[in-house]
């Protein structure tokens, strides 16, 4: 069983500052970096380094031939990247001294997926092998769309939440995988046991994973007719930086849930995997490996 991840690469211009800008401000930052990003990224070195056999799919635009290569190096398969002469899509992210962070992003080269693209993409997948999918590419419906009518298993953390979403189909995922905002955005309520019923009485086949920050995670897996619920603390540590913990979170779920691990136990090691990358500096060189996660 492979997963392959068709989602984005970025390259993250990183600033330390005392406080998020504000309207007409013009703000010194403390220091600046230059990081390997992008939702897409992020999520392909998690699941590698979580045990995942992963194939990234996505476009490389001027500039990013070091994600290539950081894909590379992480076991991933990056046969499925396709070379656009589009500039590569970046992020601009400030951090403050909290470790929170706010993110400007430009898509660039994420915004070239083509039909053929897509098509030889999933040619080499067949029913049973997982999609990991984010919302920082174009095309995303039409990706749904073949992926579900070859059978593969269908995951979408859908980042960023805007109209784009309207022209999915929900009913056709296996996972939607959220935070607490995106879930008041999708269903219509901040309370998550309220978005979750909104959710499922729209889509009765489709599980959810929505993680509350501090408050930990919650899910419920559909299995046929039930139900499965579960909840999981947050590990209390001190933030640095956490720019790639949905990331993170996210590859380790998805790793271990095709692996057959419990559901609870899936998201005791993804928040645990989350709970050591926000106490490190940026994005995918934060994440984990599963030796580490697993030695708590």
């Amino acid at each position: 069983m492979r997963i392959l991840n068709f989602g984005s690469l970025n390259l993250d211009y990183v600033y330390q500052v005392d406080h998020f800008v504000m309207p007409g401000e013009t703000l010194s930052a403390g220091a600046r970096a230059v990081k390997l990003g992008g939702k897409g990224l992020n999520q392909s070195v998690a699941l590698a380094r979580a045990g995942a056999d992963v194939c990234h799919a996505g476009c490389i635009g001027a500039g990013g031939e070091p994600l290539r290569e950081k894909l590379e190096q992480e076991g991933a398969d990056a046969s499925k990247l396709v070379q656009v002469d589009e500039m590569q899509g970046h992020t601009v992210i400030q951090v403050n001294p909290d470790g929170e962070n706010c993110i400007l992003l430009y898509g660039g080269s994420n915004q070239c997926v083509s039909a053929a693209q897509i098509a030889d993409t999933l040619s080499g997948f067949a029913e049973g092998d997982w999609l990991m999918l984010q919302n920082e590419i174009n095309r995303l419906p039409e990706i749904v769309d073949a992926a579900h009518e070859k059978g593969m298993v269908i995951a979408l953390n859908p980042s960023p939440c805007d109209a784009k979403l309207d022209a999915v189909d929900f009913g056709k995922l296996s996972w939607l995988l959220v935070n607490e905002v995106e879930a008041g955005q999708i269903a219509g309520s901040d309370d998550p046991e309220a978005a979750w019923s909104r959710l499922h009485s729209r889509y009765p086949k489709l599980s959810v994973l929505i993680t509350l920050g501090s408050a930990g995670s919650v899910a419920w897996r559909v299995d046929g007719g039930a139900v499965e619920t579960a909840r999981q603390e947050a590990f209390q540590v001190r933030a640095v930086d956490t720019t790639a913990a949905g990331d993170t979170y996210t590859g380790y779920f998805i790793a271990g849930l095709m692996a057959g691990m419990p559901l609870k136990d899936c998201m005791r090691r993804a928040s645990r995997a989350a709970s050591i990358s926000v106490t490190r500096p940026g994005a995918a060189d934060s994440i984990p490996r599963l030796a580490e996660v697993e030695g708590e």
